[in-house]
């Protein structure tokens, strides 16, 4: 992992998680980048003292663009970037190395040391995993976590040891520390110990007891969540939640009842801090509402999201062939040998808890791709630990020829991968070809970016060129690394012909319905990068600038704090491009603000009318679009723009 990833730059949400960890440590307060919850981050924070990283007085903070600003400020302006990189890279692959090795061991003790190597050494093996190991992110933790929570939760319940019990709860703690989605393990570990306190139980107080325990393991694990939070409910322990937007409103983005009222309670309550509920409604929201942006996804468009069987088809694709076949190689020897597998529970349960995840991802967003899958490759990974362990007994030679030939197989296909996050396996044509069936983040986060700034110092400034930047280069980095670009609003005086280079990300060329760039993929790139593509010449995209205009706005109207600016710039952005509906929607808020009643509803109208038909978005406009016509303007919540994250 650490030689596969070594030319990667960070990851876009990295700054975020790194600045958001230094302040929890130091402060004490959670009110940066509360949507994750903070055991990641507390590591992060540990690892970088005074003198690695420099941080920033707090100041007040509007929405989520603004936050970005400040905490990427932090990493690229206020310190050296590549120290911060070199430091953090370590500290996460020794603790995502730790978690590897909990994994491991609590397998070894579920399931014997054959399997629990195999299932290692599978991992090992596996791009994405190795492309998840250094990074600052909190996907492999909790796939990590919640394999070895579960595991420990069958041992728990068949020894109902109170020492099995503490260990569980405090492996499940952890999980619910790590990422939001920790809760679909917290409810498999629950249906899980039902069902172990139910079934063949000696007597009714024998049960209560072993359901006693079953509490307690939950009890516990959410006591290891609020001291990771300080056991303070509010985001610091003055009492504040100075979060970029409060509470009330995040939980009134929803568009769900359900999760409204369920949130509501929870704050009153208390049951849990202030800044989980925050990012729980966040997730919500994004992950599982959706941002009703459509997707590409296996060579076509999605209108509305991708389609339910994303998730299994996108692993089956980032999957080495030979681990794909050892895992289908050990579900049958399961199946067959009973032999094979000394205790099936463990199994079952890793089984169900992957199918439990794809459940709720099925029925949710998926634009960050792969990684949000990674709590199933444990469970696949068990089962080719399975195969291996199979493979070494005697037996039929058939099957061992079989196995070593898949292990072999994965090893030339992914060992040699360098940039393992871009890995897409032969069916699709490698890495070199994911971005003609995919869109979503598995392509490419911004790891690209430090060969972007090589090229721009090589290439284009010797010539004095400044570029047309589509990338996930974050604006403090692109000041950091002495780069200088040009401006989409403003493209040579015209507003649909750019002309010069473009350095564009993989996933900008996918065909979209409302935002195409077929001119691009017609084109011959002058050099690629990856997932990172150049072009030079002159092309013709007619809403580029209408796009250009609206980042424009969206910086003037929560970074500086202009709206009167950011209301012309999406004016003359919807002109240009009336399709725009993201734009018209932030045009309808202010102009509803100022009291214009008439300019707002026809703001909201030209939205609704270019939204894709069965988005969400729709019945929301007209809803405000009645209250516009019968209330004050100035009095009517805004609509929270769908783009927004």
């Amino acid at each position: 992992s650490w030689w596969a990833t070594r030319l990667d730059g960070m990851t876009i949400d990295e700054p975020y998680h790194i600045t958001s960890g230094v302040s929890y440590v130091r402060t004490g307060d959670y009110r940066l980048n509360p949507e994750h919850p903070p055991l990641v981050k507390l590591w992060v924070g540990a690892a970088l003292p005074p003198d690695a990283f420099r941080l920033p007085p707090f100041r007040a903070l509007s929405d989520k663009p603004d936050e970005r600003r400040f905490t990427q400020t932090a990493v690229f302006q206020d310190n050296d970037p590549d120290r911060v990189h070199r430091r953090v890279r370590a500290a996460m692959l020794a603790l995502n190395g730790l978690f590897l090795l909990l994994f491991g061991l609590v397998a070894w003790r579920a399931l014997g040391p054959g399997i629990a190597l195999g299932a290692v050494a599978f991992l090992a093996i596996d791009p994405t995993v190795a492309a998840h190991l250094p990074v600052v992110m909190t996907d492999l933790p909790v796939a990590l976590l919640s394999a070895a929570a579960v595991l420990l939760a069958v041992v728990a319940f068949r020894t109902w040891s109170w020492r099995d019990l503490a260990a569980a709860s405090l492996a499940l703690g952890a999980v619910l520390g790590a990422k939001h989605s920790g809760l679909v393990t917290a409810l498999a570990v629950a249906a899980l110990g039902l069902g172990c306190a139910l079934r063949g139980s000696p007597d009714r107080g024998a049960r209560l007891r072993r359901m006693a325990g079953v509490a307690a393991v939950l009890l516990g694990a959410l006591i290891v969540l609020w001291a990771l939070y300080g056991f303070h409910f509010h985001a610091n322990a003055k009492g504040e939640d100075l979060f970029n937007r409060t509470l009330g409103e995040k939980i009134a983005d929803l568009r769900t009842p359900f999760f409204r009222g369920a949130l509501e309670l929870a704050e009153r309550t208390r049951v849990l801090p202030s800044a989980y509920l925050w990012g729980l409604a966040d997730v919500l929201r994004a992950g599982m509402e959706g941002r009703g942006s459509g997707m590409f996804a296996f060579g076509r468009w999605h209108p509305i999201e991708a389609p339910w069987y994303f998730f299994p088809g996108v692993i089956a694709l980032k999957l080495p062939l030979g681990l794909g076949l050892l895992a289908l190689l050990g579900l049958a020897a399961a199946f067959r040998d009973r032999r094979a597998v000394p205790a099936r529970l463990p199994l079952w349960a890793m089984g169900a808890l992957a199918l439990l995840f794809l459940l709720f991802l099925g029925t949710g967003s998926a634009y960050a791709g792969v990684r949000h899958a990674l709590p199933v490759f444990p469970a696949l990974a068990l089962l080719g630990g399975v195969a291996l362990a199979a493979a070494v007994r005697p037996g039929s030679r058939g099957f061992r020829a079989l196995a070593a030939l898949a292990l072999l197989g994965a090893a030339v296909s992914a060992l040699p991968a360098v940039r393992p996050w871009e890995y897409y396996n032969e069916i699709i044509g490698g890495p070199e070809n994911g971005y003609l069936y995919f869109s979503d983040e598995g392509l490419d986060l911004g790891q690209r970016s430090l060969e972007l700034a090589r090229y721009y110092h090589r290439e284009l400034r010797p010539r004095k060129e400044a570029p047309f930047i589509d990338y996930w280069l974050m604006e403090e980095e692109e000041k950091r690394r002495g780069i200088r670009s040009m401006k989409w609003e403003s493209p040579g005086g015209a507003s649909d012909v750019v002309r010069g280079t473009i350095l564009i990300q993989a996933s900008h060329l996918a065909p979209f319905p409302r935002f195409d760039l077929a001119v691009l993929r017609k084109a011959r790139p002058v050099a690629r990068m990856g997932n990172l593509f150049v072009f030079r010449g002159s092309f013709h995209i007619p809403w580029r600038r209408s796009m250009g205009l609206y980042g424009e706005a969206m910086k003037s109207l929560y970074l500086d704090k202009k709206p009167a600016r950011a209301e012309a710039l999406l004016a003359e952005a919807v002109r240009l491009y009336p399709r725009h509906y993201a734009a018209a929607i932030e045009l309808g808020n202010l102009r509803a603000r100022r009291g214009l009643r008439a300019e707002a509803i026809a703001a909201f109208k030209l939205a609704r009318a270019q939204s894709t038909p069965g988005d969400p978005i729709i019945e929301r406009l007209t809803e405000q679009i009645e209250r516009l016509a019968q209330e004050p303007p100035a009095a009517v919540p805004p609509v929270r723009n769908p783009w927004a994250e």
